[in-house]
């Protein structure tokens, strides 16, 4: 076998690229980026794109402030998840336990790059470029049948190993993409980021 073959089998191994990612976010403790998250679901009609500024304090604080549209958030303030989207159903909170899992919460990356070789069976799919350099697109499908979707592939940054895209199969058929830019680490985030006090005269729903 010729060094180029070992090479080029190499580079599809997800394995280690996988590894990278884990040990990268794993010396994470605070993340924020600009946000775009697509969802696209075909039982409504067109993909609704929203953007903002996503923040992380591990482990348990975790927000999104849009901007589009203005005024929507997702707070997980370590005690629990907040819910406020006026720009579809104005004047109610949703409250609920803080998720392991899902699009929502503290462990939206992680859920894909801590201990992925036991939670996944990973397909390297291609290598591909972003606006701040080489990209390795990985395919994982879940082991767990409860998880709330069917496959999710991950775009992971060579130069840092850090997950600059998610595209997410949900298992209701709908699909979502999150994307990354503009990447603080180990920053400081104003910790008014992660607390969330209900708008007078908001109800509150627990779930």
């Amino acid at each position: 076998m010729t060094p180029l073959v070992l090479l080029l089998l190499t580079v599809q191994d997800p394995g280690p690229i996988l590894d990278h990612a884990s040990q990268a976010y794993d010396s994470v403790r605070t993340l924020s980026a600009d946000f775009v998250q697509v969802v696209d679901n075909p039982m409504i009609g067109d993909p609704d794109t929203t953007r903002g500024r996503l923040y992380q304090r591990r482990p348990g604080y975790f927000a999104m402030r849009f901007t589009e549209p203005r005024d929507d958030r997702i707070v997980a303030d370590g005690r629990h998840l907040w819910l406020y989207t006026p720009s579809t159903t104005p004047g109610q909170v949703i409250r609920s336990a803080i998720p392991g899992t899902g699009t929502t919460g503290p462990n939206l990356i992680g859920q894909f790059v801590e201990h992925p070789r036991e939670r996944y069976d990973a397909r390297y799919v291609r290598a591909d470029s972003i606006s701040d350099g080489l990209i390795d697109v990985i395919t994982l499908t879940p082991r767990s049948k409860d998880l709330g979707y069917s496959a999710a592939t991950v775009w992971i940054a060579r130069k840092d190993g850090l997950v600059r895209r998610i595209d997410i199969v949900e298992t209701s058929g709908q699909r979502r993409t999150i994307i990354l830019r503009n990447l603080a680490i180990n920053q400081a985030v104003p910790a008014r980021e992660f607390r969330f006090s209900p708008p007078a005269g908001s109800r509150v729903v627990d779930q």
